[in-house]
């Protein structure tokens, strides 16, 4: 979805330049009077990305704090945290989030679905007891998290009823190109067991955000062919330090995959 965004982004970039119209001014000029909000998990926080901070692991080289720095908005508060789940959404950040909000981007849910628990459970255990975990994990997903979503996406419309809201999904993990991912890597089964229960999140996350009326913006397809495993990832396999990393997005995953997804849902 991102990319198909993309290219209809180009074709209205060549139209202001045939126009003789700057577009990176142009571009500067439409968020001058912009209040944009982060809110959201690790991958809205920048986790996987230098510099982060002891709170919440934010970074300014996350997708947020690079589309603010690129774009200037008349104001940038990020309020995402690592490990938020939807009820922290909720609690947490949607009470500090201001009703002058016009744009809000955020990436939620895969907490609630055991993300972080289902991937180091594979990493351990053996390919069935992986498609056990995945399983139950999709249960979990299509049972319980609609219902999450769409009270995250409520209380966030009810506090900023004007705000233009950007969904962002999650990326599939992991490169199967390949049955060989390295000594520490995990088999072929398990990378297509994982990224099968990505879709399904996906799905889930994207059928709500159109519910709610949001902007739903698939990152796959701009993470397609950088998953873990691949020769040029976007994304840290498992990392010891710092271990907060391990299955995020790297640099290049937040301003190659993350970044242009977010501009072309824009």
């Amino acid at each position: 979805m991102g990319r198909r965004l993309a290219t209809l982004g180009m074709l209205v970039t060549s139209s202001l330049l045939t126009l003789g119209i700057a577009a990176p001014a142009a571009a500067a000029a439409s968020y001058a009077s912009t209040d944009y909000v982060a809110l959201g998990d690790s991958y809205s926080s920048g986790v996987g990305a230098p510099g982060q901070s002891i709170l919440c692991f934010q970074s300014k080289q996350g997708y947020p704090g690079q589309w603010a720095a690129r774009n200037k908005p008349k104001s940038f508060t990020n309020l995402s945290c690592g490990g938020a789940e939807t009820g922290d959404v909720r609690n947490l950040q949607v009470p500090l989030l201001s009703r002058s909000a016009d744009l809000i981007s955020i990436t939620i849910g895969g907490n609630d679905a055991g993300f972080a628990s289902t991937v180091l459970g594979c990493q351990v255990g053996t390919d069935a007891s992986c498609a056990a975990q995945v399983t139950s994990a999709r249960t979990d997903i299509t049972s319980s998290l609609p219902a999450k979503l769409d009270a995250t996406y409520g209380a966030i419309k009810r506090k900023a009823p004007d705000a233009r809201v950007i969904v962002l999904g999650y990326p599939t993990l992991f490169d199967t190109s390949s049955a060989s991912c390295g000594i520490a890597g995990m088999s072929l089964a398990k990378r297509r067991s994982l990224n099968e229960g990505a879709q399904v999140l996906n799905d889930v996350i994207a059928a709500r955000a159109a519910a709610a009326g949001f902007t739903f913006s698939d990152v796959r397809d701009e993470f397609a062919g950088h998953g873990i495993c691949s020769s040029n990832p976007y994304l840290h396999g498992l990392t010891v330090v710092p271990p907060q990393n391990s299955f995020h997005p790297n640099l290049n995953g937040y301003t190659n995959g993350y970044l242009p997804a977010l501009i072309s849902a824009l």
